[in-house]
């Protein structure tokens, strides 16, 4: 096992840049960049996210502009600089690391990010890992509810959905389960809103935040319930494609077992339905849902948050990649980048290991990686 553990984590190491290499190369070809952004906030053009941070680089260079403005149109491979002086837009290159070649930047960055420095924010005057710190509880917190959410549901329904197999019950909870699989996550919650947000029916559930203003003043009981009023429309959100998974994956895990000679054995010795179900049936059928749980909760946590957390306002990692893809600030877009595929290849290994706790019978060691 340590000869298997050993090759998936050297096997991280190149998967990890390659990953960067190719988000690196699509970002050379992407329109705009950074330089573009503080140069459309200068003639006060910027739609983007930019306009919505605040921080060192994009205020510096703003300031900067304002003096450095020259009546003389300039030739400039950047769109709108016409009109700024040709020093300006250099200290602009400078300060974004631009002035270096596209094959340097990239070499320079794997040698930071090998040390997990990850360098400051363009628009804010932060570094990338302080930012990550400051957005990591919200996301973190509804990554946790909703995993445990849609576990608590799931499992209880994917097995008497599996013992009533065939029924009216597991009939209508299908059709239930399959309607709520299509519907988009954050189309459910725009129609959430609309319904009891305030949007044209009901006024029930806040629309921005985790907490109330003045929150930490409330009583902790208070604070509770304000928390969970907050959360319960994003959670229900989120919920949906993973509960309609999980219970259909919980169902077709017990099928399978209950069909297997065991069971029949077990029956056969006078043990009761219930004894059979859940002193033989549920530890064989639930390996793969209890193994599933750390992969299950970093979905959640990294993936499934960035459009509920966008629509809900959430101060969170998802929220915080968005702006950041829009702001072009690509010191927080290439940090996040490496941090969420290495916690997930670490997650994955972590998956495969848990198989093997759970299972003995598993046998990584005997397989090719």
């Amino acid at each position: 096992m340590s000869a298997y553990i050993a090759r998936r984590i050297l096997l991280m190491v190149p998967t990890l840049l390659g990953i960067l290499f190719v988000s690196f190369v699509v970002v050379q070809f992407a329109p705009g960049g950074p330089v573009e952004r503080v140069i459309a906030q200068i003639n006060g053009a910027d739609t983007g996210g930019t306009s919505r941070v605040s921080g060192g680089g994009g205020d510096f260079a703003a300031q900067r502009g304002q003096g450095a403005a020259s009546a003389g149109a300039v030739n400039s491979k950047y769109r709108g600089a016409q009109g700024l002086d040709p020093d300006f837009i250099k200290k602009l290159e400078v300060q974004f690391g631009f002035d270096k070649p596209a094959p340097e930047r990239f070499a320079l960055m794997v040698w930071n990010f090998s040390r997990f420095d990850f360098g400051k924010s363009y628009f804010r005057d932060i570094s990338v890992i302080q930012l990550i710190k400051e957005k990591l509880p919200v996301s973190i917190s509804l990554g946790l509810w909703m995993t445990l959410l849609t576990y608590l549901i799931s499992i209880p329904l994917g097995i008497r959905k599996a013992v009533q197999d065939g029924s009216r019950f597991d009939t209508w909870t299908s059709a239930v389960i399959i309607i709520g699989f299509a519907i988009p996550g954050f189309l459910f919650a725009i129609l959430l809103i609309i319904l009891f947000a305030g949007g044209s029916f009901f006024n029930i559930f806040p629309l921005r935040g985790l907490t109330s203003d003045g929150w930490s003043q409330f009583p902790w009981y208070w604070k509770i319930m304000d928390y969970l009023w907050h959360i319960t429309l994003p959670i229900i959100s989120m919920a949906l494609g993973a509960f309609a998974t999980m219970t259909l994956l919980t169902k077709n895990s017990f099928l399978d077992e209950i069909r297997k000679q065991y069971v029949m054995t077990a029956r056969a010795k006078g043990c009761s339905e219930r004894q059979v179900l859940y002193g033989h049936v549920f530890r064989n059928a639930m390996l793969i849902v209890i193994a599933g749980f750390p992969g299950a909760f970093i979905h959640a946590f990294f993936s499934g948050s960035l459009l509920i957390e966008t629509i809900f306002s959430l101060d969170g990692l998802g929220l915080l990649g968005f702006e950041s893809v829009l702001n072009r600030d690509y010191p927080v877009v290439f940090g996040t980048l490496f941090i969420f595929s290495l916690v997930g290849l670490v997650v994955n290994l972590i998956s495969d290991l848990t198989y093997m706790w759970i299972d003995p019978r598993i046998d990584f060691e005997a397989r090719e990686v």
